[in-house]
């Protein structure tokens, strides 16, 4: 079965975004050369999920063909009737349906691209088998927060850490799921 995998970064204090949607702390690790695994992660994946949010911010810094160009299903959650746009489905239905559906079907894994507000109704689901968190070495202090409170608690197992010269740390962990809730 395919597994859903947040894959994103973070501030050590827990921000994905400074105030005003500013990603400007990830260019605090930006290394030429560098991709801190996202080539080898992005060709394991065949179908990204992301926050209408997100695909605006993404849009308006990079353009649709980001999307457009790419090889995979993009499905953009939203809340508004918006036609699909060559690659990109704009799904504004039922979340846990259309994850279990895209679990259940063959290919590769699903990739959650963001946001906040995305991971943690994926996570109220309890549809999020694997985070990815790239930390890089910095405190916000305010922004968008990656967890928010009120989530259902989660056991998780480390499978992996690695630290970069940028001081970044990347975490991979998987979903520890009791036998009493499956």
């Amino acid at each position: 079965m395919k597994k859903l995998i947040v894959y994103i970064a973070s501030s050590l204090d827990g921000f994905i975004a400074a105030p005003n949607d500013d990603l400007s702390f990830l260019n605090l690790v930006e290394k030429s050369g560098e991709d801190y695994g996202y080539n080898e992660f992005i060709n394991s994946i065949d179908t990204i999920v992301l926050g209408k949010r997100t695909y605006d911010w993404v849009k308006s810094q990079v353009g649709t063909e980001h999307y457009d160009k790419s090889d995979k299903d993009i499905y953009v959650i939203t809340h508004s009737n918006l036609t699909k746009s060559c690659k990109t489905t704009f799904y504004n239905k039922d979340l846990k349906e259309l994850i279990q559906n895209l679990k259940s079907a063959e290919g590769k894994n699903i990739f959650c691209d963001g946001g906040a507000e995305l991971v943690n109704q994926l996570i109220r689901y309890d549809l999020v088998d694997e985070y990815i968190i790239s930390v890089i070495p910095v405190l916000l202090g305010d922004g968008i927060k990656l967890f928010k409170d009120m989530r259902p608690k989660q056991n998780l197992k480390l499978i992996k850490s690695k630290s970069y010269d940028s001081g970044l740390v990347q975490l991979h962990y998987k979903r520890v799921f009791n036998e009493i809730q499956h």
